[in-house]
């Protein structure tokens, strides 16, 4: 299940020891809402491996601005509370589960 990130609590997220991958997203975004079942799903394949979690834009303004968030859906990808990825747009789960495999390595 995904977490829901928010300015309090995105840095205890992505500093808590597993690799993390975090979508930002708003409700109005027609990408981000095709994306949504796909990263829900890997949410659950991923469950102990990957922190997932979903960061609503337009309820968290500190973090999307701290990390350059210019275009929605962006997903970033953090190892060790560090950016080592990234990819904006709609994306297949294919090449999405390609960058979690790369965390895990």
């Amino acid at each position: 299940m995904e977490k829901i990130v928010t300015d309090a609590n995105f840095a205890e997220i992505i500093g808590g020891g597993k690799p993390v991958m975090v979508d930002f997203w708003a409700s109005w975004c027609g990408p981000c809402r095709a994306i949504a079942p796909v990263v829900e799903e890997l949410a659950a394949e991923y469950e102990g491996k990957v922190v997932i979690g979903k960061c609503n834009v337009d309820e968290c303004r500190e973090m999307p601005v701290k990390y350059g968030i210019r275009n929605i859906p962006t997903l970033l990808f953090f190892r060790n509370g560090e950016v080592v990825d990234r990819m904006v747009g709609a994306a297949p789960k294919t090449e999405i589960a390609g960058k979690l495999d790369s965390l895990l390595r």
